[in-house]
C-alpha cells in the first residue's frame, strides 16, 4: 500500500488511460478495424448482458459482441464480435449525448468507418394514426425540433399549438429563405432512400412479437385502424425532440412540423430524442470522409404511443407503463438484425456498392 493512497479521480483516470494504452498497443501493429456495420442503441438499463434488458442487450447476447472495449468520449463501453464486423455503440439518451457520442466514435482512430452501414435501432413513441404497439418503422427522414415557442395560452386563439419556425411568425409557415440552416438550426435529414426501400422489403413480411395484452389494448384504439392490427413492419418517420412530449395536441404538432419540413413527403411516425442529433453528427463526419452518409439506416419500435386512446387523458397515458417494452426491443432486434445478416452474408458485393442502387444478384435476392 502506498504511504500516499491516490485520490479516486486519479485512479480512475489512471485506469482509462492503462485501457486505452492496451488498445493502442493492439492496434499499432496494423491498420485500423474496418468496421461493417455499426449498431447505434440510446441506452441500456443495468449490465449490457443476464439482467432486464434496454435496446442494447439482445444485439450484445445474440450477435455475440463479446469483446469490450473502452469509449473515454461516450457514455458506455463499446462492444464488438470476435471478427470485428459489427461494433455496437451505447449513446446516451437525448440529443446533448447522442450527438457527442457519434462524433467521438467517428473520430476514433481505432476504426475505419467509411465503408459501415450505420442502423440507429431503438424503441419510440408511435403514431396510433400509423402504427400499433410493437410494429417496426424504417424511416425515409429524419427531423429535428429546433422550433420558437410561446405558451398556448398566450398564442392567438386561432394557433393550434404555440410552436413554429425560427424566423417564422406563425405556426405551419416556413421561415423566409425556406430553411434555418443558416442559423445552424438544421431541420431535416434525407436518408438514402434506395436504401430504406432495400431494407423495408427485405423485413416487411416478418412476423412480430405479440402478446395477449397488447391485443387487448389494441380494442381500445377505435377510429384508430393501423392502432388495432398487430404489430408490422412499415416506413414512417422520426421526429427527434430533446423533450419527452405527449398528447393529441402534440401529435398533431409532430405530423404538421414533418409534413411541412419534408415538402409534404414525409410522415411522422415514431417520436425520440436521438435521431436528429445522430443524423447531424454523421452528415459532420462524412464531409470529413470518415463515413458515408448514404449507409444510415434508421429503424424505430413501439414502445408506447405519442398520445392518449379514446376516453383517456394525457397525463394518464405518458404516465402508463410501457406493455411492449420487451417486445418492442425484440421487434428492433428481429427486423434489425435480419438486415446485418444479409448485408454481412454478402459483404464483398455490399463493401463496393450499396444495396438498392443498382440491380446486381446481391440487391435482388
Amino acid at each position: 500500500m502506498p504511504l500516499f493512497p491516490l485520490p479516486v479521480r486519479v485512479l480512475r483516470a489512471l485506469v482509462v488511460f492503462c485501457l486505452l494504452a492496451t488498445v493502442a498497443v493492439s492496434h499499432a501493429s496494423g491498420k485500423p478495424w474496418p468496421i461493417k456495420v455499426v449498431v447505434v442503441t440510446t441506452f441500456e438499463v443495468g449490465k449490457d448482458t443476464g439482467d432486464e434488458p434496454g435496446e442494447f442487450q439482445y444485439w450484445v447476447e445474440r450477435e455475440h459482441l463479446n469483446e469490450v472495449l473502452p469509449f473515454p468520449g461516450g457514455v458506455h463501453v463499446l462492444r464488438t464480435n470476435a471478427d470485428h464486423s459489427i461494433l455496437g455503440v451505447v449513446t446516451g439518451m437525448s440529443l446533448a449525448n447522442a450527438g457527442p457520442s457519434i462524433m467521438a466514435l467517428g473520430l476514433d482512430p481505432r476504426f475505419d468507418l467509411r465503408h459501415a452501414y450505420w442502423l440507429i435501432n431503438g424503441i419510440a413513441g408511435a403514431d396510433p394514426q400509423d402504427a400499433t404497439l410493437g410494429s417496426a418503422a424504417w424511416a425515409d427522414y429524419v427531423v429535428n425540433d429546433v422550433a420558437r415557442e410561446i405558451d398556448p395560452r398566450e398564442a392567438p386563439k386561432s394557433w393550434p399549438y404555440g410552436l413554429f419556425a425560427i424566423n417564422a411568425k406563425k405556426p405551419g409557415e416556413m421561415p423566409p429563405n425556406g430553411t434555418t440552416a443558416g442559423y445552424g438550426y438544421p431541420e431535416v435529414f434525407a436518408l438514402n432512400a434506395k436504401l430504406v426501400d432495400w431494407a423495408y422489403g427485405l423485413t416487411r413480411h416478418l412476423a412480430l412479437p405479440d402478446t395477449s395484452q397488447m391485443a387487448e389494448d389494441r380494442t381500445k384504439w377505435k377510429g384508430f385502424p393501423n392502432a388495432q392490427r398487430p404489430p408490422f413492419v412499415l416506413k414512417g418517420d422520426s421526429f427527434a425532440s430533446d423533450y419527452y412530449w405527449h398528447g393529441k395536441l402534440m401529435t398533431g404538432y409532430a405530423n404538421d412540423w414533418v409534413r411541412q419540413w419534408t415538402q409534404g413527403h414525409g410522415n411522422f411516425v415514431m417520436s425520440n430524442m436521438e435521431d436528429s442529433a445522430i443524423a447531424e453528427a454523421l452528415t459532420r463526419l462524412n464531409a470529413m470522409h470518415r463515413v458515408n452518409f448514404e449507409r444510415v439506416l434508421v429503424l424505430r419500435t413501439a414502445s408506447n404511443y405519442s398520445m392518449q386512446a379514446p376516453g383517456h387523458t394525457a397525463v394518464e397515458s405518458v404516465t402508463a407503463p410501457y406493455i411492449a417494452y420487451i417486445p418492442s426491443l425484440e421487434s428492433a432486434y428481429l427486423v434489425g438484425s435480419t438486415v446485418v445478416h444479409q448485408l454481412l452474408a454478402h459483404w464483398p458485393e455490399y463493401e463496393a456498392r450499396t444495396p438498392g442502387t443498382w440491380s446486381g444478384t446481391a440487391a435482388a435476392r
